[in-house]
């Protein structure tokens, strides 16, 4: 799903502003600067950025008029700590000019997506969310799960909370709709129907199991139960149900009863009774010692479509209600809103917010604050949700944390590690061969900072694990020297796990002494004298120590899950360079043959080495191939 526009579609004037020569955090030189640019401001509508002494953006606000919302800057006195912070720290300025101030709240929930500034709030859970997508570029539409942009003609509905709710609706909707689910490549290469036919959970129109009508009934009948419709749907079912039982075909009338036990399985499994809302998204917030959750519920057509939690960061000193109305525009950065938006409390400008969100989704937008019937009952229910999700994420982090501070005193880090990187390589026989990254912090597991190393040195030897390790730690680092040699951002390691015992550390290491580095802490994790059997590994240390743990340690099961998680990875990363090797051709080296001439020339002659061997005057009579084309595929395999 993409944004509402980069911010080139806005009437933009920009201008920086900097004093140079302060680096260090300095009140004074931050309120200078910004009074050099006051001096110049409009009292037009605007977003601004403020900048440290580097460039990196540290904050990201608009404003109705971009004068006097920037001079408050200046008087420091009025201002909250963190702000004065940010002041100290603040060494230029840009400046964009806006129509209007619902065009700026826009372009701002952009620039704070794309910068993440250190002093804004920010939605952490960068995770899409899935949708259910009956396309309508077909005679016989595909139902499906999609994720991203929107690009696809068809109908889209959501958003779904997490993949689990959108599989679990998808697989009953096939149930009760019969809709296909192949992609057209396989649809049109079908000769019999396959087994989603024999279990009853498509009506095979692939191989004229229904005829075009009576798949567009179905396809009817679906999008009128996605727009929540669902009465309708099972009141026709039912209908049908008893006429087919009535004409003693009963074999029809079974086919109609499991559609209808679909239907009740999934209007059974929304334990939110939403009924008479519509289409709402459900927004409400918790606070506890000073960390805020939010509780999201996705309603469509009066149908629980889940529901999600949320821990935006930067919260400290913010109020809550900022807090809610800066989550929800990032929010809706990613997702199309409801037509109604229910929040648990009155935002500082939700009228904005509501034009702001009207805009980009073509109809208008409500903000309201239920008080009460139904919809006060969820937003009830969504408040519960939130207190009890934000309980559970402190219990987490506080176990978290106390296992940070013991992987601190089991290898004398001066304090708990903000961040443990864990290697490993994955290869068979040397082919394939690639290295891994995992990133894990107080918080669990980054993802988004995972990294695959395809092993490409011709210094590497194949199946050398060591040079394997040398080759992906000398890239990881030289990069990290190279992009933040101060090491001012957080991309640098507190903590690196290296799956392999005595000689894969002592690779590493070497890697670090060639590069310059030396106070990074490196553990090489064996599994021991007894090979496989959990609880036996060996910790290897820079100074040569080894460590064992009891067995029962949680800081060692910690341990185990962070080199589990990299072997993982490691593992499925190879899997699939290894499926796409599998797939490769020797076509697919020569330069000018695409999939097109690739499949022609296949088919032709039937084999890669048919082709190498053929003459070009053979070449030339492959359908779907140019006498261009078969001369650059002759010469590239004869040529001197």
């Amino acid at each position: 799903m993409s944004g509402y526009g980069p911010p080139d579609r806005f009437n933009e004037e920009k201008a920086t502003f900097a004093v140079r020569g302060a680096d260090a955090p300095d009140l004074e030189a931050g309120v200078a600067a910004i009074r050099n640019v006051v001096q110049t401001l409009p009292l037009k509508p605007g977003v601004y950025r403020m900048h440290d002494a580097r460039g990196d953006v540290l904050y990201v606000g608009k404003a109705r008029a971009l004068k006097n919302r920037v001079t408050n800057y200046t008087q420091v006195e009025r201002l909250p700590r963190r702000l004065q912070r940010m002041v100290a720290l603040t060494r230029s300025m840009t400046i964009v000019t806006t129509n209007n101030e619902a065009e700026a709240l826009l372009l701002e929930a952009q620039l704070i997506k794309r910068y993440r500034p250190a002093y804004n709030v920010l939605l952490r859970d960068d995770k899409s969310f899935p949708f259910i997508l009956l396309r309508a570029d077909h005679d016989f539409p595909r139902i499906q799960k999609h994720r991203g942009a929107r690009r696809a003609k068809g109908d889209y509905y959501g958003p779904f909370a997490s993949a689990g709710s959108v599989n679990t609706t998808l697989n009953a909707l096939q149930k009760l709709f019969l809709l296909r689910s192949c992609t057209d490549g396989f649809f049109k290469t079908r000769d019999r129907p396959c087994l989603l036919f024999q279990i009853k959970r498509c009506s095979a129109p692939c191989v004229g199991r229904i005829d075009a009508a009576g798949y567009a009934e179905l396809v009817a009948d679906a999008k009128r139960f996605l727009s929540g419709k669902a009465t309708d749907v099972q009141a026709k079912l039912g209908a049908q149900m008893t006429a087919a039982a009535e004409a003693m075909d009963f074999e029809l009338a079974a086919v109609l009863r499991d559609r209808l036990k679909a239907l009740t399985f999934i209007q059974g499994s929304q334990f939110i009774n939403a009924e008479g809302v519509g289409d709402a998204d459900i927004f409400a917030l918790a606070r506890h010692e000073g960390v805020i959750g939010i509780q999201a519920f996705f309603i469509r057509g009066g149908q629980n479509w889940g529901h999600r939690s949320f821990f935006p960061a930067h919260t400290t000193d913010v109020p809550e209600e900022e807090v809610l109305q800066q989550f929800l525009m990032q929010f809706y950065e990613e997702v199309p809103p409801a037509r109604c938006v229910l929040v648990d409390r009155a935002l500082p400008e939700a009228a904005l917010l509501a034009e702001a969100l009207s805009a980009p989704a073509g109809r208008k937008i409500a903000i309201e604050v239920p008080q009460r019937g139904t919809r006060r009952r969820l937003i009830d229910q969504a408040r519960r949700n939130a207190e009890e999700a934000l309980e559970r994420r402190l219990a987490e982090s506080t176990t978290q944390a106390k296992l940070n501070r013991e992987v601190a005193d089991l290898f004398e880090l001066a304090e708990p590690p903000q961040r443990i990187e864990i290697y490993d390589n994955s290869h068979i026989q040397g082919t394939n061969a690639l290295g891994a990254m995992v990133v894990a912090g107080p918080e669990g597991f980054r993802k988004g900072q995972y990294r695959k190393f395809n092993i490409r040195s011709k210094d590497t030897i194949p199946g050398d694990d060591f040079g394997m390790m040398r080759e992906v730690l000398t890239r990881r680092f030289a990069r990290a020297l190279e992009e933040d040699p101060d090491r001012d951002g957080d991309t640098w390691p507190d903590l690196v796990l290296i799956d392999g015992g005595r000689g894969q550390l002592n690779a590493a290491r070497a890697v670090l002494e060639e590069l310059g580095i030396e106070d990074i802490c490196m553990v090489g994790v064996a599994k021991g004298p007894h090979h496989g059997r959990e609880g036996r590994e060996v910790f290897h240390l820079m100074d040569g120590r080894e460590l064992t743990l009891p067995v029962n340690a949680p800081v060692l099961f910690y341990l185990q899950r962070l080199r589990d998680e990299a072997h993982r990875f490691a593992i499925g990363a190879h899997r699939q360079k290894r499926a796409k090797a599998i797939g490769a051709s020797p076509l697919d080296e020569v330069p000018g043959i695409g999939p097109a001439r690739k499949k022609a020339l296949l088919m032709h002659f039937g084999t890669a080495r048919a082709v190498r061997d053929a003459s070009l005057a053979d070449l030339q009579k492959a359908p779907g191939v140019s006498a261009t084309v078969a001369q650059q595929v002759y010469d590239f395999y004869h040529a001197k």
